[in-house]
């Protein structure tokens, strides 16, 4: 059963105690009451303000699993908030650790001050879970794929197109990267694993990944420096640093570009046209 005066408390409280800076929003206007505005909060975790509001007065419906963890998200809440806001909404908490989309408080802090640079954070699985605005110029809205689609390794074996923004001299070797990084992964988490699923659902659908995977490839590691052909600025190379939350598996990838090149020029003129 939902405690929807608990939870409204709950989503209250962690408002008023909140500042914009906190969550990657800028100052704004002087407040007048302490923590971050219910339009704010809204924003943050995708939803209608006065859809926030009815929850945070404890007036709402049920929220769904799924509404509750982009509460959660928006509020960059620990795993131990998240899961006590899952039990106030009535659902048993997700599975912690390993395999979450729950991204943490720490890396959001960081993720939230890189609003002017390609950055996301990754799954193991290659599920983007988070991007900022220059990054899904770059790469795409990631928050419009659902199911193995999420994954860019099964995009990039069973979508034409998943591979377009790669240079041809490329690709042979990304798909040995790809590979080699899944099946390490599957060897960690077993048979029973979502990587085990996805590697299974590859080799049914790909003749080139059952190819890769039939050499059992392993410990191969991309370079530092990655380059893509964008259809509107052309070609970039940018240097991606790799930042490792080794408790829940994910990465939080940062692409940069040396200033005075033509790649720094172009991300430039990319962060125009996301805009």
């Amino acid at each position: 059963m939902t405690d929807r005066s608990e939870f409204g408390a709950f989503l209250r409280g962690r408002r008023e105690a909140l500042q914009p800076s906190d969550v990657g929003l800028p100052p704004g206007q002087r407040r007048r009451t302490a923590g971050l505005r219910r339009e704010e909060v809204a924003s943050l975790c995708h939803m209608s303000a006065d859809y926030y509001a009815r929850l945070e007065r404890g007036t709402g419906p049920q929220p769904s699993e799924q509404m509750v963890a982009a509460i959660a998200q928006g509020f960059h809440l620990t795993r131990q908030e998240r899961d006590h806001l899952f039990r106030l909404a009535g659902h048993r908490p997700p599975e912690s650790g390993v395999g979450t989309d729950h991204v943490g408080p720490g890396m959001m802090r960081i993720f939230d001050r890189l609003v002017d640079t390609p950055a996301e954070v990754v799954s193991e699985l290659g599920e983007t879970l988070q991007q900022t605005p220059l990054a899904t110029a770059l790469f795409g809205d990631a928050s419009l794929r659902t199911g193995h689609e999420r994954s860019s390794g099964w995009r990039w074996f069973t979508e034409p197109g998943a591979r377009d923004l790669f240079p041809v001299e490329d690709r042979e070797a990304t798909s040995r990267l790809y590979t080699s990084s899944l099946r390490e992964v599957v060897a960690r988490r077993g048979p029973d694993s979502a990587a085990a699923r996805l590697a299974d659902d590859l080799l049914d659908r790909s003749d080139e990944f059952r190819a890769l995977w039939d050499r059992h490839e392993v410990g191969l590691r991309p370079g530092t420096v990655k380059r893509y052909d964008h259809p509107v600025v052309g070609r970039l190379e940018l240097h991606c640093q790799v930042l490792l939350d080794p408790e829940q598996a994910h990465v939080l990838l940062v692409y940069t570009a040396v200033p005075g090149t033509e790649s720094h020029d172009r991300l430039r003129l990319l962060s125009v046209v996301a805009a």
